[in-house]
């Protein structure tokens, strides 16, 4: 398997991601390869804003932000 470096990480990174790492019972070197594992699996958000809007224009399905908002703060009465 290829590796990767990652030169010039602030200590204060690096410690945060080793206590989260030990919190979950893993090295530092197993969660970061999860967590890049995870991140690459999804789109970046402009990959998923050209979804959406393809999704969109294809179905012609359209939200009205004003209703939208009105359901959200309906729900939170």
């Amino acid at each position: 398997m290829p590796s990767i470096t990652i030169r010039d990480v602030p200590e204060e990174t690096r410690a945060e991601l080793a206590a989260r790492a030990a919190a979950t019972g893993r090295s530092l070197q197993e969660y970061l390869r999860t967590r890049l594992t995870e991140l690459a699996s999804r789109p970046d958000a402009e990959t998923w804003m050209a979804q959406v809007r393809a999704r969109k224009q294809a179905t012609g399905v359209a939200f009205d932000t004003r209703r939208v908002l009105e359901h959200r703060d309906a729900e939170r009465r």
